[in-house]
């Protein structure tokens, strides 16, 4: 009798732990290990994505890589619906930066982001159907200068939010690939702004661990000073400042973190455009040819005038560059990321954004009062179940 009940005792404890400790589920797949194409492009619009597939899997490449922010308010589901079904069309594996908007009381910043942000982002792009399983998402950007983080860099709130953002978006799907914020490599102490190398220890001292909590690390080596470094000149601010990173992460944390450059390129003001392509050919195939490295997307594809003209890769009437022709020029590979093979239609919107699907909602008091009762009668069940009455 007395072990039928102790029994029913270890039982009920087993029972209620896996209740309330689900086991972890490691959907994600590491992209080195399988045939990956490290090429990709920044964009601005969804609209480039057909332009963008043409360069990153040019001369037997696909699943190349796109770099494209979503901003807090731009959740328009049939838009980003047919913009993950043309990636899957055109082979292309998307990643997505979160992003606010210009603060409403100073343009000339970025509003700093809120839980809210997070978890409105994480419950929209879960409701969207992804072409490959990774679902790369980059948790906002720059945000060690001051105008990326509403005026002032705050390394520790980044680290709690940053933090929150794994939970959430795990909560939501195991698929989800959080990567880190990319930080401007040429960032010194002072007015607001922190060196990257400081900002990231500050991180970790507010929130201990917190680069064990990531999948991968997001680089902007950019060749400063100047955006015009040479290839050859590898120093903390160069096209080699993710060396510089991956050395101090390596002191942080246990795990072998991939590294995604979703930012780099040279100046059109102070090298010519064929130096240009001469520079994206020697640092894919010394610098950037290492094995931490899972792709590099150069800023950016388009544009279309303004102060990002100096980088772009097509010019102001839409001609290609001779950066660009360097870049097409390139021998790539077919990437064999897991695909997700059957695509949703684009929702038929009808007098709003809902289309066909189905978007999620929050717990409200009266759900989770509900809850609390299922819980409570479910315990009273086994309790009576346990002491037989």
């Amino acid at each position: 009798m007395k072990i039928c009940y102790l029994s029913k005792l270890f039982l009920l404890a087993t029972m209620i732990v896996s209740s309330l400790f689900p086991p972890l589920t490691h959907a994600i797949e590491d992209p080195l290990v399988l045939p990956n194409n490290k090429f990709g492009i920044h964009i601005l619009f969804d609209s480039e994505i057909t332009d963008a597939a043409s360069l990153v899997n040019s001369n037997g490449g696909e699943w190349g890589y796109v770099v494209i922010p979503i901003q807090a308010g731009d959740r328009d589901l049939e838009k980003w619906q047919n913009f993950m079904n043309k990636a899957r069309k055109l082979k292309v594996v998307p990643i997505i930066r979160l992003a606010t908007e210009g603060d409403f009381f100073n343009t000339k910043v970025w509003r700093r982001p809120k839980e809210e942000d997070v978890l409105d982002f994480a419950n929209f792009l879960d409701s969207l159907d992804w072409p490959v399983k990774n679902r790369y998402v980059s948790v906002f950007n720059e945000v060690n200068r001051n105008d990326e983080w509403g005026g002032r860099a705050n390394p520790a709130e980044y680290a709690q939010l940053l933090s929150y953002t794994v939970t959430v978006f795990k909560s939501r799907s195991p698929d989800f690939y959080i990567l880190t914020a990319g930080l401007d490599n040429a960032s010194i102490n002072g007015n607001g702004a922190i060196n990257k190398i400081t900002y990231l220890q500050r991180m970790n001292n507010a929130v201990p661990g917190i680069f064990n909590q990531v999948d991968g690390f997001v680089s902007h080596s950019y060749p400063n000073p100047s955006f015009s470094q040479p290839p050859s000149i590898q120093h903390a601010t160069s096209i080699a400042s993710f060396r510089f990173e991956r050395s101090l992460l390596r002191q942080l944390t246990y795990k072998k973190l991939p590294i995604f450059i979703t930012e780099t390129g040279w100046s059109g003001e102070r090298i010519s455009d064929e130096v240009r392509g001469s520079y994206y050919t020697e640092a894919f195939e010394t610098v950037w040819d290492d094995e931490d490295i899972v792709m590099v997307a150069p800023f950016l594809l388009r544009a279309g005038g303004g102060p990002f003209e100096i980088f772009s890769f097509v010019d102001k009437e839409g001609k290609p560059t001779k950066q660009y022709g360097s870049l097409a020029a390139m021998l790539k590979i077919q990437g064999r990321p897991t695909r997700n093979s059957t695509p949703t239609p684009t929702p038929q919107v009808l007098g709003s954004e809902t289309g066909n699907k189905t978007l999620p909602t929050l717990s409200f008091p009266q759900d989770e009062k509900k809850k609390r009762v299922s819980v409570r009668y479910a315990a009273m069940s086994m309790f009576g179940w346990l002491f037989g009455f």
